[in-house]
C-alpha cells in the first residue's frame, strides 16, 4: 500500500463528496501503524520554470551590467520588493552599530525564516518589478518568458 495519501477540498462550492471521499480514505489507513494527518491551505507556488528565468535571464543579464553575483542582485531586489529589517550582528571595527539590513522575506522564506514560497502570481510581480528597475535605472530591457515556451522548445536528445 502507498503510505502517502492526499486529496484537496475544493474552496468556495460544496465539499459533501470531497469529504466522504476523505472519511474512505481515512478508513482505508492500516489499524497496525499510527498516521499523522496535516491540513494545509492550498497555494499555487511559483513554477521551477519560472525561478528559472529569473535567475537566468533577468539576474544574468543585470549581473553583466553591474558586476554583481546574482545572490546579491537577489537580496537586493528582495528587500526592495519586500522591505528591510534590521539584523543584529557582532559589532566590528566595520560595523560600529552591530547591525545590518536584510530583507523581511525572500521568495522562499516568510518574515519568520519559514519555507514559504511566493504564489506564482505575487512572484509575477516581483519579476516585473525587477524588469522595471533594469529597464529605468539601467536602460536594459529584460525581455518577458515566453509562455509558449514548451510549445517550441527543441526536445532533448537521449544519451546514447
Amino acid at each position: 500500500m502507498k503510505e502517502d495519501r492526499e486529496f484537496t477540498l475544493p474552496g468556495g462550492c460544496d465539499r459533501t463528496r470531497a469529504l466522504e471521499l476523505a472519511l474512505r480514505i481515512l478508513q482505508a489507513l492500516p489499524l497496525e501503524r499510527a498516521w499523522r494527518i496535516r491540513c494545509a491551505v492550498l497555494r499555487n507556488e511559483r513554477s521551477l520554470d519560472q525561478n528559472a528565468y529569473l535567475w537566468g535571464v533577468p539576474y544574468k543579464l543585470l549581473g553583466e551590467y553591474t558586476g554583481f553575483e546574482p545572490d546579491e542582485l537577489h537580496e537586493y531586489f528582495c528587500g526592495q520588493f519586500f522591505g528591510w529589517r534590521d539584523k543584529r550582528i557582532p559589532k566590528t571595527p566595520r560595523n560600529k552599530e552591530g547591525y545590518v539590513s536584510v530583507p523581511v522575506r525572500t521568495t522562499t522564506r516568510d518574515e519568520n525564516g519559514k519555507r514559504d514560497v511566493l504564489p506564482w502570481d505575487k512572484f509575477s510581480d516581483f519579476v516585473a518589478y525587477i524588469q522595471r528597475f533594469a529597464a529605468e535605472k539601467c536602460s536594459i530591457i529584460v525581455p518577458d518568458p515566453d509562455p509558449r515556451y514548451r510549445e517550441h522548445a527543441k526536445p532533448k536528445r537521449k544519451a546514447a
